[in-house]
Parts: structure tokens; sequence; C-alpha cells
């Protein structure tokens, strides 16, 4: 169980809702409950770790809270909705929802998606805090990296760009696109200055070896293909 998580839950049923509150409580996790659409949008600032969303509710229903949302927060949204129609299925993954729940459900049943979906982002957030291509392995959140076990020394600048790359392999970013990344729009240098941070990173990592991690994309940019 994922103890501690933090959920939102939304419904226009009292009854419902209590009974998912109870339910997800005795369980262990914190549950912030919500009536209709807006005030899902007022509740947000609990910053939860999922989100169950009735479909049909006053105000704003469950796919506008998503549509509106869901630039704003990376947890899992699931659905809970009397029906199904491939139209509403569709119309849901569109705006950003993770799972389907059909009433009337097995609240034990939910419970499992709930945890399921909650194990699923505790690895995806796991992996994104360390990273192994091949031997070179780059921990994003104490910003370092190694060969093996011996630790390969990078400036700032240069662990930015291998950030940037690595967290999106095989995606193609041109020299400019880079320079904003690392150094925002007012940095002062020219973006031509990426070339000679790939060349020293390529030379850092050249000292270990012969593998290519960061691939030239003539005339377009790099991409890390680690």
């Amino acid at each position: 169980m994922c103890e501690k998580a933090k959920l939102l839950i939304a419904d226009d049923e009292p009854g419902i809702l209590q009974l998912l509150k109870d339910y997800f409580e005795l369980q262990g996790y914190k549950v912030t409950g919500a009536k209709d659409g807006l005030e899902v949008l007022a509740k947000l600032s609990s910053e939860p770790d999922l989100i169950l969303l009735d479909v049909a509710m006053p105000m704003l229903d469950g796919f506008e809270v998503c549509e509106r949302i869901r630039a704003h927060v990376s947890c899992p949204i699931l659905f809970l909705t009397a029906k199904i129609e491939e139209a509403d299925r569709i119309r849901g993954f569109m705006t950003g929802g993770d799972d389907y729940i059909l009433k009337p459900f097995s609240i034990d049943e939910l419970g499992a998606r709930v945890e399921a979906h909650l194990r699923r982002e505790n690895r995806r957030n796991t992996d994104k805090t360390v990273k192994i291509f091949d031997r070179l392995a780059i921990h994003y959140e104490e910003k370092s990296i190694y060969y093996d076990e011996t630790p390969v020394a990078f400036t700032k600048t240069e662990f930015r760009i291998i950030e940037q790359l690595s967290l999106n392999p095989g995606q193609i970013f041109s020299k400019d696109q880079l320079y904003e990344k690392v150094r925002g729009y007012d940095g002062s240098a020219d973006s031509s200055i990426i070339m000679e941070h790939i060349r020293r990173i390529r030379s850092k990592i050249g000292k270990y070896t012969k593998r290519t991690y960061i691939e030239t994309v003539w005339g377009v940019g790099y991409r890390w293909i680690g």
C-alpha cells in the first residue's frame, strides 16, 4: 500500500463521496473531498498524488476538469462513470485521463486500481532520479554521473545538457533549444557555445568508453542514443 499518499476525490453524490473517503482513510491515505468540478479546482493546492473524478458532476464535469488541470498536474487521474461509450473513453484519454472505473464498482477493486497507479507513478519518479545507460549512471537529484563506480566530473552547464538530452532519449534538440534549456533566454553567450560543451562532454566520457551517447544529427541538432 502507498501509505500517506494524498488523494483528491470528487463526486456529487454525498453518499458515494463519504464512502470513498472513509474507505481510503482506513487504508492509510490522506483524502480531500470535492462535491463538484469547481471545488476540485479550488482544492488542487492539496497537491494530490492521485485524483478520482466523477464524470457527471455539476458546474464542470470530470472531462472539463481534467482538461483544465492536466497541464498543471502530473499525477494519475482516474474517472468514475456510470457509462462508458467509446466516444467517452476517447474523450477521457484525450483530455489526459489515465483510467476508468465503472459504477457500480467494487470498492476493493477500486482500491487495488488506485494502489497500482500509485506504484507505477512511484516507479516512474524513481526512474527519473537515476538512469543507467550501459555502464553510465546519471543521478539527477545528486547531479552526479558515474561510469561503473567512478565519478565523472562535469560542469553545471555540461550536466544540464546531459540531463536534458538523457531524460528525452531519441528526441532531437537544436543548439538554440539546448541553449535556452540550460542557460535561459537571458544568457549572454551565442548558442554555438553548445558545440563546445558537447565536445567536452564527449571528451570526458571518451576517457572511459568509445560508446557514443550524444549523436549529432547534421543540420538539425543533437540527441541522446544511450
